[in-house]
């Protein structure tokens, strides 16, 4: 039990470092920035108390804020990711499908359905990002349009992450 703590704690640390020090720095084509930080909250376990899961999020999110100086709106679209996880994991998920443990990842539970898990949630929290962002609904090329685009690209991004990093258990 304390080796799933170890491991989730330094994903913790990592997916932050990852995220400050290298990706807000990248802005594709001058308007894609990828948010993989979001990483951590897809990643945890399903069994994953809700209390647990909204303040592991805030505290992802507030070190994002820390770093790149985003008066909290990180911090906001982590907890608004993180509190719609479970439902969209009973969604698109029965209970049957997967074991106590088991982490979502592409290795466990297949490509199709962590794709859609992920650009789920990974939409949900582009979409309060930038509506916080830009305190204003544009349509779709405006809000709407850059979380999906942006969305898209932060799910091709952690896809790739997960056929880098992640093994099946054995």
């Amino acid at each position: 039990m304390s080796n799933t703590y170890i491991r989730i704690s330094i994903r913790f640390v990592l997916l932050i470092l990852v995220q400050v020090l290298i990706l807000s720095n990248v802005h594709f084509l001058g308007y894609l920035n990828p948010y993989v930080y979001l990483l951590f909250i897809l990643t945890l376990p399903f069994e994953t108390p809700k209390w647990v899961l909204l303040t592991t999020a805030f505290a992802l999110g507030l070190s994002v804020d820390l770093f790149s100086n985003s008066l909290g709106i990180h911090a906001a679209a982590s907890v608004f990711a993180a509190y719609f996880r479970p439902g969209v994991i009973s969604l698109i998920t029965s209970r049957k499908e997967y074991e106590p443990g088991v982490e979502p990842s592409i290795a466990d539970l297949g490509f199709q359905w962590f794709i859609t898990y992920t650009f789920i949630i990974t939409f949900l929290h582009h979409f309060c990002l930038f509506l916080i962002e830009a305190f204003r609904f544009t349509g779709f090329f405006g809000t709407l349009g850059h979380s999906f685009v942006n969305a898209l690209f932060t799910v091709l991004i952690i896809i790739l992450a997960q056929y880098l990093f992640y093994r099946k258990k054995k």
